[in-house]
């Protein structure tokens, strides 16, 4: 069974909300759990947030927070979770922001990725070094680890 269809699965069990804030995956992770069918019952809405407006926007992430780490750090996704949870009034909300590649810098490697997952106990973050794979590869990846991440919350 898919980790999709196992979230999508439990989270109904539970009657959970689930919702993500996604950047350098531009919705792959909602696309994976509205893959499957009766995702409605557990994820009614997702934020792409591609661009620094978008976060501040969307999700409530502080310019000061991103002028002084940038979107790629955990500062900003713990923000870009919380945000998200809040807005779309769900229980589990995955945050995702990194560099798929091509480029990165000495600072921000291609392949770096940064994760927040909050919910009723709080948010946790992380960063995970997939590596220069590949654009596709890097954001398949965080695309994987994010809902592993949603599991574990379950």
């Amino acid at each position: 069974m898919s980790t999709a269809k196992q979230i999508i699965e439990k989270a109904a069990e539970r009657n959970l909300k689930i919702t993500t804030a996604e950047s350098c995956t531009g919705g792959m992770v909602s696309a994976a759990l509205t893959d499957i069918a009766g995702s409605s019952a557990a994820f009614e809405r997702g934020f792409v947030t591609y661009s620094n407006d978008a976060k501040a926007e969307m999700l409530g992430v502080l310019p000061a927070t991103l002028d002084v780490h940038g979107a790629v750090s955990e500062e900003v996704v713990r923000e870009m979770a919380l945000g998200a949870r809040t807005a779309a009034r769900a229980d589990v909300a995955v945050a995702i922001s990194g560099i798929a590649g091509p480029g990165g810098s000495e600072f921000k490697p291609e392949g770096r990725v940064c994760y927040g997952l909050a919910n009723a106990n709080g948010v946790t973050t992380q960063t995970i070094e997939h590596g220069a794979i590949g654009r596709a590869e890097v954001r398949a990846a965080a695309t994987q680890h994010a809902l592993e991440l949603i599991l574990s919350a379950l």
